[in-house]
């Protein structure tokens, strides 16, 4: 399953999403202006992200299903 192409891409797209996420939490502690012009913007991206890694683990999901 780890030798796969999509392992590893949906391996990245966790770690955006995850990347993604502290930074929100990051822009949210800090409060202020920065908090105050992108929190909406990034929840979004975080979203749209977080949507993608998880079509990606089903379709790794279900490409590998049986390899165990």
């Amino acid at each position: 399953m780890t030798d796969t192409p999509l392992f590893y891409v949906t391996l990245f797209a966790c770690l955006v999403v995850l990347a993604i996420l502290l930074v929100g939490v990051g822009g949210f502690a800090k409060g202020g202006a920065f908090n105050k012009k992108y929190a909406n913007k990034i929840m979004r991206l975080r979203l749209a992200a977080q949507f993608l890694a998880v079509i990606l683990i089903v379709v790794l999901a279900w490409f590998t299903r049986g390899e165990g």
